[in-house]
């Protein structure tokens, strides 16, 4: 039988076929138990330029992005705001309703039309109690994610601009390109804007690097495509 969420809607582009029950998140579940999870998830169409949750908001739900794309920024403390990243259909975005009484550390953007297939924290709490394996996967995933985000400090951290976007687009490329030869292709286009906020540089200062990246071959595009070479910045 078909996903609910294939049910409801296949209107926006790149539907991915993935479901809750396929998340490492509930690996193992009995079918019965999926089929009640399916049942409860909360759906959600969510427009272009809307917020899917914002920073500040009280986490109390976890979601499977299944269409469209997502952008993560976070306000700062002097009012400016910069982008941690993007998420394709397939990704979880969220996760911080698994910590008790916290808020969500960063706003999602919808940076296209999306659909999302929801969990609150009181469905996930009821399944670890059932299934005590759940609560090992979910370690494991935080600490798949600890390496993400100590990729993202190194890119920071980097003083030179060049090797500084190199080190971001690597990032994201590992994290979420397609496979070509050395390369991996980042499979959405990425305005200088968004990326001087990525790495915390001027728009004009993100130009001239990219530029420079070009030259020496460390990236290549094609079009809105950009190739990363998967090399040691």
């Amino acid at each position: 039988m078909s996903c609910l969420c294939d049910q409801l809607t296949k209107e926006i582009p790149g539907w991915h076929p993935d479901c809750l029950g396929h998340l490492w998140l509930f690996k193992d579940l009995p079918g019965e138990d999926l089929a009640a999870l399916g049942r409860d998830a909360v759906r959600r169409r969510t427009l272009k330029g809307q917020r899917l949750f914002a920073q500040g908001e009280q986490a109390r739900e976890m979601f499977l992005l299944k269409a469209g794309r997502i952008k993560l920024t976070k306000l700062l403390p002097d009012g400016n705001e910069i982008i941690l990243g993007f998420r394709l259909a397939g990704s979880v975005l969220g996760e911080t309703c698994l910590t008790e009484d916290e808020t969500y550390p960063l706003s999602a953007w919808c940076m296209e039309d999306s659909f999302s297939c929801g969990l609150t924290r009181e469905q996930f709490e009821t399944l670890v109690l059932a299934h005590p394996r759940i609560g090992l996967q979910v370690i494991r995933n935080m600490s798949e994610r600890i390496d993400w985000l100590t990729h993202q400090v190194e890119s920071v951290s980097v003083s030179g601009i060049d090797d500084r976007l190199f080190q971001a687009l690597q990032n994201l490329a590992r994290e979420l390109g397609e496979p070509a030869r050395e390369y991996r292709l980042i499979p959405f286009p990425l305005t200088h804007e968004e990326l001087g906020f990525l790495i915390g540089a001027h728009r004009v200062s993100v130009t001239r690097a990219l530029g420079s990246l070009k030259l020496s071959g460390r990236v290549r595009q094609s079009g809105n495509t950009l190739a990363i070479q998967m090399i040691e910045a």
